[in-house]
């Protein structure tokens, strides 16, 4: 009964997590958000036969933080996101064609991995079968990160790869030479799918040390957990796994991290730097802003951090629960590498990440802990239902501990309804948007091969074929030198996503004469909470863009209002 049990259950959770998956893909078919887009759009040009390409430019980081001396589309994809997330489509869009289901397919079945993974780590650092059980259909349905399971993104590739490497790692420090092997390659996985993975890789390596300085201490009492050969086993595995994509990034960008190179990455003072080309992104302009302003950036990096993890990856009714159950395992072997790894997030999202944070660099690997905050969540429930049961003499603590269990496995299922009722709306009108929008510029007579200038390329991409550029976040001449250099013959504004240059484009205040009278809008239907009057302002408008002699698109202008 008991073995039969252990296969079933196991295959219970996975096929629970691919249903929940299938239903919440089922509800949006397609990528919703630039880092899905751009994985998608890079796996297609992989599977035309175009190789790493794209021609788009999502952010100016791809292209070194600036208009380059020689700007040309397509470019070189992956300057900065790692490539796994778009490899991985292409078995599938090999099989079935670039469609939607041959995207979201490898997603959802490595991302369902993670449940029954979550059981089986449950159960073998000494878990009751019930907390095993509820922890595993929690990580299925994984409450606000429910909704990005089932996109073509990161997150439901770096949490069971993440997962892996850090159970492992615990296995290797109770004795199984070769799990801490293993870990090197998850680890060299978890960082072909984001960068990441350097952080779980640090993680990895502090596990042996500590068990070193604990060999150190027994002056010869104890013997080591991991010995060195398996050490430079899984450092060895990692580089198998990651040599090869160094090596391709050297010979394509001369460098291993483009992205960095540029320090627009690390250097940046607030996030909308990210999409500017004349904003300096150095050492000394980043400490240029003075001490304050420096720590108070770090210091809502870290805030962000925690609000993120307390309300997206777990929900916030369960977070004394999880602080209840990591105390109880504080100085535990089997909780280390996931507290070290933790802590380590915590500390680059303040000091190196702290402007990226809010716009989903954390959530993206956080993920990683999900599981084991399940754990410790519903460890805690158990441990504070004993504390009520002693406390409510009517209540006896197997029927607290039940209750608890229940409860907290229904506020995670709940927070992963509520939240997907409440994103899905917003992501299925910036889909209609977009396709909209294209359907004009094809009734507008635009050819196919005309650029566009936009919030989201990757997007535009995605959804209508048409290549194009980021709109910079700097002034309205840098937009036209922009538009110049690579030949664009379209702007796209969208209310939701404008930079401040075009505001009073959208709104009517200013036109320059390179910009003509929209082709195309789509009504604001938005309303503020107790006001019946809708914003004349259009949730979307496209307007022809004029750079070369002879384009009568535009009209006649150039006073800087309005013609």
């Amino acid at each position: 009964m008991l073995r039969c049990l252990a296969v079933r259950i196991p295959f219970g959770l996975f096929a629970l997590a691919l249903i929940v998956r299938g239903v919440v893909f089922g509800l949006h078919p397609d990528a919703a958000y630039p880092d899905a887009y751009y994985y998608v759009d890079v796996a297609r040009a992989l599977q035309a036969g175009h190789g790493f390409s794209i021609d788009f430019i999502w952010s100016f980081v791809d292209v070194g933080g600036r208009i380059p001396a020689h700007p040309m589309l397509p470019i070189a994809s992956n300057a900065h996101w790692m490539p796994l997330a778009a490899v991985i489509q292409l078995p599938t869009m090999w099989l079935l064609g670039p469609t939607t289901l041959a995207s979201i397919i490898p997603f959802t079945v490595l991302g369902s991995l993670a449940a029954p993974m979550t059981w089986l780590m449950a159960r073998e650092i000494g878990c009751s079968p019930r907390i095993a059980l509820a922890a595993g259909i929690a990580v299925a349905v994984p409450a606000a990160a429910t909704l990005f399971m089932a996109q073509p993104d990161t997150l439901s590739l770096y949490q069971p790869l993440g997962m892996a490497a850090l159970w492992l790692t615990v296995r290797g420090l109770r004795g199984h030479h070769w799990a801490y092997a293993v870990a090197g390659l998850m680890v060299g996985l978890a960082t072909l799918a984001r960068n990441d993975g350097i952080l779980i890789g640090a993680a990895v390596g502090l596990a042996f040390v500590w068990d070193r300085w604990h060999v150190w201490r027994s002056k010869g009492g104890r013997m080591p957990a991991i010995p060195w050969r398996f050490a430079f086993a899984c450092v060895g595995l990692f580089l198998v796994v990651m040599v090869p994509w160094y090596l391709h990034q050297l010979s394509v960008f001369g460098s291993i991290s483009p992205s960095m190179s540029s320090g627009r990455i690390l250097l940046v003072r607030t996030y909308e730097q990210m999409d500017s080309v004349t904003t300096p992104a150095t050492l000394s302009s980043f400490l240029g802003q003075g001490i304050g302003p420096l720590l108070q950036s770090r210091v809502l990096g870290l805030v962000s951090a925690l609000q993120i993890y307390f309300v997206i990856a777990c929900p916030i009714v369960i977070t004394p629960l999880v602080l209840i159950g990591a105390w109880a395992q504080r100085r535990s072997v089997d909780f280390g590498p996931f507290f070290t790894y933790a802590a380590l997030l915590f500390a680059a999202s303040g000091l190196l990440f702290a402007v990226h944070v809010p716009y989903g660099t954390f959530l993206h690997s956080a993920v990683a802990l999900v599981p084991f905050t399940f754990i410790l969540a519903l460890e805690g429930a158990v441990l504070a239902s004993g504390w009520t049961a002693r406390h409510r003499p009517s209540w006896t603590e197997e029927g607290a501990a039940r209750l608890f269990l229940v409860a907290t496995t229904a506020s995670v299922i709940f927070t992963a309804v509520a939240f997907t009722g409440l994103a899905l709306p917003n992501w299925n009108a910036d889909r209609d948007d977009i396709i909209a929008a294209g359907q004009a510029l094809d009734q507008a007579g635009a050819p196919q091969t005309d650029l566009l200038l936009s919030a989201d390329p990757a997007g535009f991409e995605y959804f209508t074929s048409r290549g194009g550029v980021m709109t910079p976040t700097d002034s309205l001449d840098v937009a036209h030198e922009v538009a110049v250099d690579y030949n664009i013959r379209w702007l796209v504004l969208q209310r939701a996503y404008i930079v401040d240059s075009m505001v009073p484009v959208m709104e009517e205040q200013v036109r320059p004469a390179w910009i003509g009278k929209p082709i195309f809008t789509i009504p604001y239907t938005g309303k503020l909470t107790g006001d019946p009057i809708v914003d004349a302002t259009p949730a979307l408008a496209i307007y022809p863009v004029c750079t070369v002699a002879g384009d009568t698109r535009c009209g006649v202008g150039g006073t800087g209002t309005v013609p």
